[in-house]
C-alpha cells in the first residue's frame, strides 16, 4: 500500500508495446525527481516543515512541488510559464500552492520566458528570504529519484545493450537515467531529445516551428545536463511530435503528452535500423490531455499519420527541421561555445516516407 498520491506517482508503470519496444508511462514525471529531492533536503536538514520552496516551471514540476509539499507540510510557489494550463492551475490552488504566470514573450518565447521566470524567483527570494529556491535546472538532488527506476528497468529487462529514449529538458530524467542504468552495464545507450530553438545542444539559432514543446528544451543554461550521458540527439520539431502522439495512442493505446511522441518517434526509428537489436525504453512524462486541442483534436479528422525519418547531420550548421539526428559520442559541450549562424538548407529536408 501506498503511503501518499505523490508516492503512488513517483513510480511510472514500464509497459511492454511489442516488437523490443517499452515505455516508462508517468502519470507526473517530475514528482519522481521533486518527492525524492524534497525528502534528502528534509533529512539533510538544508529545509524544514512549513517553508516555502519556490521555482520555475512550464507545467508538471509545479505541480510536482505543489503535491509533495502537500504531502510533506511545506508550501510552494511557483513562477508558471504561459504553457501552464487551467487544469494545472487548478491543482495548484487546491493543493495549497500560489503562483505567477508569466505572460508569453513572443516568437523568442523558450529563451525569454525562462529568463524571465528565473528573474522573478530571485526578486521573490530578495522579497521572502526564507523561502528556498528548489532550482530543478541545476541542482542535482533532483537525480535521486530516478535510481529507483532504473533498478525496475534493469530487473525486468536486464541492463546489457539497453536503450534509452527521452527528452532532455533540465537533464535530471535521462541524464539520471543514464547514471544509474550504467552503473549496471556501461554498454547501456541513450538517445536524447530537443527541440528546435533550444539552448542546450546548439539549435538555439534554428528559428522554433510556433510551438514550444514544453519541458525538453532550455532557453537558458542548465547546470543539471550531463552533456556526456548522450551516444545521440534528436532535433525534432512540433509537427513530429505530434504525429507520434497520435500514432502511439491509435496503436498502443497510450495517451501521452509530446514529449512522449517525440520519444515514440525516435524509438520506431532506432528499431527499424535495428530490427533484432536489444530492449528500447522511452519515457512517457505525463497523459495527453493538456495537448488535446493541438495535437488531437476532438474535431478533426482522423487520418493517417505521415511517416517521418531523420536527416543525419554532423555538424550544427547542417540543422534543418522537421528532424535531424547527430551521434554525440558521448562528448561534453558547452552552451557558451559559438553557434553558426543559421543557414536554411531545403536540399537537407529530412525525406517523407
Amino acid at each position: 500500500m501506498y503511503k501518499s498520491f505523490a508516492e503512488k506517482l513517483s513510480e511510472p508503470d514500464l509497459i511492454d508495446l511489442g516488437n523490443g519496444i517499452h515505455v516508462l508511462r508517468f502519470e507526473v514525471m517530475k514528482v519522481t525527481s521533486v518527492r525524492a529531492a524534497v525528502v534528502d533536503l528534509l533529512e539533510r536538514g538544508v529545509i524544514r516543515p512549513g517553508q516555502t520552496l519556490v521555482d520555475s516551471s512550464s507545467g508538471i514540476y509545479g505541480h510536482a512541488l505543489a503535491l509533495v509539499c502537500r504531502e510533506l507540510g511545506l508550501k510552494a510557489h511557483i513562477f508558471a510559464s504561459v504553457a501552464v494550463d487551467a487544469a494545472i492551475r487548478t491543482q495548484l490552488k487546491y493543493l495549497g500552492a500560489t503562483y505567477t504566470q508569466v505572460p508569453s514573450s513572443g516568437d523568442d518565447g523558450l529563451q525569454h520566458d525562462q529568463e524571465t521566470r528565473v528573474r522573478l524567483v530571485h526578486a521573490y527570494l530578495r522579497e521572502h528570504p526564507d523561502a528556498y529556491w528548489m532550482q530543478q535546472y541545476h541542482d542535482d538532488v533532483h537525480y535521486l529519484g530516478y535510481e529507483r527506476v532504473a533498478h525496475t528497468v534493469v530487473k525486468e529487462l536486464g541492463s546489457d545493450g539497453v536503450t534509452l529514449v527521452g527528452g532532455i529538458g533540465t537533464g535530471a530524467s535521462t541524464g539520471a537515467m543514464s547514471r544509474y542504468l550504467r552503473a549496471a552495464s556501461a554498454g547501456v545507450r541513450v538517445a536524447g531529445i530537443q527541440p528546435f530553438g533550444s539552448r542546450s545542444f546548439g539549435s538555439e539559432a534554428v528559428p522554433l516551428d510556433g510551438f514550444i514543446i514544453a519541458g525538453i528544451g532550455s532557453g537558458i543554461r542548465f547546470d543539471n545536463i550531463d552533456y556526456s550521458a548522450y551516444d545521440d540527439i534528436h532535433w525534432l520539431d512540433f509537427s513530429v511530435s505530434a504525429a507520434g502522439c497520435r500514432h502511439l495512442l491509435s496503436t498502443t493505446g497510450v495517451f501521452a503528452g509530446l514529449s512522449a511522441g517525440a520519444s515514440w518517434q525516435v524509438s520506431r526509428h532506432i528499431r527499424a535500423a535495428e530490427p533484432d537489436g536489444n530492449p528500447i525504453v522511452f519515457l512517457a512524462a505525463d497523459p495527453g490531455h493538456r495537448y488535446v486541442e493541438r495535437v488531437f483534436p476532438p474535431d478533426g479528422p482522423l487520418t493517417e499519420d505521415p511517416a517521418y525519418s531523420p536527416h543525419t547531420i554532423t555538424d550544427f550548421s547542417e540543422m534543418a527541421g522537421p528532424w535531424c539526428t547527430m551521434r554525440w559520442g558521448r562528448r561534453p559541450y558547452s552552451v557558451t561555445d559559438d553557434l553558426p549562424p543559421y543557414t536554411p538548407a531545403a536540399a537537407r529536408q529530412p525525406a517523407y516516407a
